[in-house]
């Protein structure tokens, strides 16, 4: 399949200094001329399980006024620091979230907001002129006219107006002194009336949020509701409820980031390439960190906040998740789990009770192939994530796992106002090597074709015609996975999906008649991401309301710039595999 024409024009010469300026940037080539792949850092030098696990800052976004909580108004920056990842790696440099740099982290500070209580946070930008990592010039970033680095914050499960949502042509440099054509305000405002549960925020511009987020922008972020879930009496308190921020990198001899500077199509895109993977895993900013537990229960809010890898989680020692909760809602009743796969952006909220582990120690480990699922076996560096040293005495738990959780108003298919169907392409070069992704054949700049109406429900049935199983995020809406059915003859019917981009007149029921796969038992909730199998027809139901109370929203959802859908695989989002929708009254 041939790459098809780009739909942006841009002279031979704008190209050509652009790009140099890329190279110039990321620093392409040392002075013996050396490639970076020959100045990678070896991991196997480093010893596994001698950082204890970080505490993650907190920030509320409330205070309390004569014991009456209120709305606050926060002010987070990013700021170029350097991190220490492992007690024996150089300290890295790195773009970092926090209320100011000495105290600014990676992951950055998890906010805790509470429901109905407004939050505020005024992002500021206070990164340096250029980037510490190669971008390409050629997959439409965000470049602004006078030098810096565009950001702009997306809170992700987040359900809030359009001009918070972090859309991708709002972003800002520093000082606010240039701003993309989307941008309309400093402040972003988060309503906090959707149901309780775990969300993150990261960085969303245009073309950069690999390079971003791969920096380290990114964060939790709690909404809490004391009185639907105290009565659940899971663990609570610092030490017992903790986010687990994971992520995967590369680093240098010198200690940075590692990202490439070439890519598999250089004549096309000089940096981009379809998947980024490193072999250090990160939890809460440290390499393959230790955590010392108690014989009792734990809740762990586990985000995968890698830009391409997928997580397929396992306790060495045979430990099982009790799954409460997927994305930003809670399941209606808890889940046991010996694995749990987690694509890039999902969360899943799972106790894990160590009082029933017959061994001192437990590794969490992971052995998802990379790219997923037909890709590279885990190697020894990334087959490992965490270790847990469990104590000897047992102790009295008063922390419990309820029967059941919270259930949700249903949301019948019967009540579906329409079908959409949402078709993933990838195109490749004469060398079949990825150039780009769409979604329905059209580019992110191409005018919207989606617009739900406000208050309803919709199925779309979305068509994986790739070879990769791709993440599906859904700003704003809410969604149930209802089936999961494999296509036969696909090279037939992706060669007429090619041609006519449409799934009806290509009979799509003539062809989605293969294998139906379970959807797992906790992935059946209402979530915000889902794993699109290659090669299938996934379908959702997507609410666009409340789920906890099917109301309306409390904003102006039909507000500009609207919102939008992607692969999450960042390498894909950010090379055109988005697209946006208007919500509608």
């Amino acid at each position: 399949m041939e790459p098809m024409p780009s739909r942006r024009i841009m002279t031979r010469g704008m190209l050509l200094l652009i790009v140099t300026m890329a190279w110039l940037v990321a620093g392409d080539a040392d002075a013996g001329g050396k490639k970076q792949e020959e100045r990678l850092f070896n991991l196997q030098k480093l010893e596994m399980f001698v950082d204890n696990l970080p505490h993650i800052p907190t920030l509320h976004g409330f205070h309390s006024v004569n014991g009456v909580l209120k709305p606050k108004s926060l002010h987070i920056g990013m700021f170029f620091k350097k991190w220490k990842f492992h007690r024996n790696l150089p300290a890295t440099p790195v773009f970092a979230y926090g209320t100011s740099k000495r105290k600014a982290t990676v992951p950055g500070p998890t906010i805790e907001a509470v429901y109905g209580i407004d939050t505020y946070v005024t992002w500021r930008n206070h990164l340096p002129s250029k980037h510490i990592l190669p971008w390409d010039p050629t997959i439409s970033p965000a470049i602004p006219k006078h030098g810096g680095i565009a950001t702009v914050v997306h809170l992700h499960g987040g359900i809030h107006e359009p001009t918070s949502d972090g859309n991708a042509d709002s972003w800002f440099t520093a000082g606010f002194k240039e701003t993309g054509s989307k941008w309309t305000k400093k402040s972003t405002h988060y309503v906090n009336k959707q149901q309780p549960g775990n969300m993150w925020y990261h960085d969303h511009a245009a073309g950069l949020t690999r390079v971003n987020l791969l920096a380290g922008l990114l964060g939790a972020y709690i909404l809490r509701h004391r009185s639907v879930e105290s009565p659940l009496r899971l663990p609570t308190g610092r030490e017992f409820d903790r986010p687990l921020v994971i992520f995967d990198r590369g680093f240098r001899r010198d200690g940075s980031i590692y990202m490439n500077a070439t890519g598999n199509n250089p004549s096309i895109h000089p940096q981009w390439q379809p998947e980024y993977f490193g072999d250090a895993i990160i939890v809460n900013g440290k390499a393959w960190p230790r955590l010392t537990v108690r014989r009792r229960k734990y809740r762990f809010r586990i985000i995968n906040a890698s830009n391409a890898r997928f997580f397929r989680f396992f306790f060495s020692n045979g430990l099982e998740f009790i799954v409460v909760g997927s994305d930003s809602a809670y399941l209606s009743k808890p889940v046991p789990a010996k694995t749990v796969l987690l694509a890039p952006s999902e969360i899943i909220d799972v106790v894990v009770d160590f009082s029933k582990s017959k061994s001192k120690t437990a590794i969490l480990a992971n052995n998802a192939p990379y790219p997923y699922p037909s890709g590279d076996p885990v190697t020894e560096e990334n087959s490992k994530v965490m270790k847990f040293i469990i104590k000897n005495k047992s102790e009295v738990d008063t922390s419990t796992i309820p029967k059941k959780l919270i259930e949700y108003p249903p949301a019948h298919i019967s009540t579906s106002a329409r079908t959409r169907y949402i078709a993933m392409f990838e195109y490749v070069s004469s060398a079949d090597e990825p150039t780009h992704l769409y979604i329905n054949g059209l580019p992110y700049s191409a005018p919207v074709t989606e617009t739900p109406t406000i208050g309803s429900s919709e199925v779309w049935e979305v068509i994986n015609l790739t070879e990769d199983n791709h993440p599906l995020h859904i700003h704003l809406g809410l969604f149930k996975v209802l089936e999961q059915k494999a296509l036969v003859k696909t090279e037939e019917f992706t060669d007429c999906m090619t041609k006519r981009n449409d799934a009806v007149k290509c009979n799509i029921n003539k062809y989605a008649v293969g294998n139906t796969t379970a959807v797992t038992a906790h992935e059946r909730g209402w979530k915000n991401v889902f794993k699109m199998m290659p090669g299938h027809v996934t379908k959702i139901l997507v609410r666009f309301s409340y789920i906890h109370s099917n109301d309306s929203y409390s904003f102006d959802a039909t507000q500009k710039p609207g919102y939008v859908y992607h692969c999450h695989i960042l390498d894909h989002e950010d090379n055109m595999m988005m697209r946006p929708f208007a919500m509608v009254k």
